[in-house]
């Protein structure tokens, strides 16, 4: 079947990400800070501006995790997504928060801020607190809170949102799955394309590629093309290669509308870039390849791109000092 990656602007061939063009950003727009009493997600603000918030909240909490852990304040193992904000921002973003389900993976924070805007919940749970939004129990990897669900266990996660998506199939609901170039290898995940074909379940799976899984390249664990990968099973497929979170939105409102109509999967390819280590501290990457990652950092393009940025960023911090400073204070989960 001669399926294609669908980009907003064009089409492309699935067959190879040499293919794929970096998305332009753009005309560049001052944005003001709205008013006071908006939501910590920015609900009302331009998309611009809202997207930009959400990114410099997930970039803090998770610089806030690091250093939280060195100091020995953490429960647990944390696997920060610092440097792919842009993705979990611009496909939240495009989802419906009421009935939509996220199944996210051990790098999850980005995709639960994006989700909830729970930051204290989300300090606190990894700081085993019992303010914590899982009473400090589930730690930084199993989360679980409204249409949110995360899960370690790579591959685990697929046919269980293959699963909820046709429990909720009814309802008009879309689950989301959230997989790395990693999980490529894992047998549970074409197994969960076979039967979301066949079913015809509305599940969106996402796949952020940053190129290594754990300290081991890509090329050396996966073959062929990625983006290509649903194409046996006759699933529509989209593929992205930037870093421009209001494109990325854009083009997942697409890839949920289509799901959410048709009732059928689909495939979304990311490439982005993973700039911190993959837990904690262990980055074995040599410095060429650490620079070039940061040389993608979505959020520095962003803040050109709204005015009254030191603002939000100043908001963003305070936010992020006082969930630690009320997770401390909090009572250490038990039992």
């Amino acid at each position: 079947m001669n399926e294609h990656a669908i980009r907003k602007d064009r089409d492309v061939p699935a067959s190879s990400l040499g293919e794929l063009r970096i998305v332009t950003t753009s005309a560049l727009q001052n944005l003001a800070l709205p008013k006071a009493g908006n939501t910590l997600l920015g609900f009302e603000l331009p998309i611009e501006v809202r997207l930009y918030q959400q990114m410099m909240l997930i970039r803090l909490v998770e610089e806030r995790l690091l250093d939280l852990f060195s100091q020995g304040l953490l429960f647990g193992t944390t696997h920060t997504s610092i440097g792919q904000e842009a993705n979990a921002v611009g496909v939240v973003n495009a989802l419906d928060r009421d009935r939509d389900i996220i199944w996210s993976n051990h790098r999850c924070h980005g995709h639960f801020i994006a989700y909830s805007g729970e930051v204290e919940g989300l300090i606190a749970e990894i700081m085993g607190r019992v303010t914590g939004i899982c009473g400090g129990r589930g730690g930084s990897q199993h989360l679980c809170f409204r249409n949110f669900h995360s899960n370690g266990i790579q591959g685990g996660i697929a046919p269980v949102a293959v699963g909820s998506a046709l429990a909720r199939k009814d309802e008009g609901a879309v689950a989301v799955v959230f997989l790395g170039d990693g999980t490529m290898g894992e047998g549970a995940v074409y197994e969960s394309l076979n039967l979301a074909a066949i079913f015809g379940a509305p599940v969106l799976f996402v796949i952020e590629d940053n190129e290594i899984a754990q300290t081991t390249p890509k090329n050396l664990t996966v073959s062929g093309s990625i983006v290509a990968r649903a194409e046996p099973f006759g699933i529509r497929s989209f593929a992205y290669d930037g870093n421009d979170p209001v494109e990325i939105c854009e083009l997942a409102q697409e890839a949920v509308s289509y799901v959410r109509a048709e009732s059928r999967p689909c495939w979304l390819y990311l490439r982005t870039e993973r700039i911190g280590p993959h837990s904690k501290g262990d980055d074995t990457r040599p410095a060429l390849r650490l620079e070039q990652a940061r040389a993608r950092d979505p959020i520095p393009p962003m803040r050109r791109r709204v005015a009254n940025f030191e603002e939000i960023d100043a908001f963003c911090r305070s936010v992020v000092d006082r969930a630690v400073e009320s997770a401390a204070a909090a009572a250490m989960a038990r039992g």
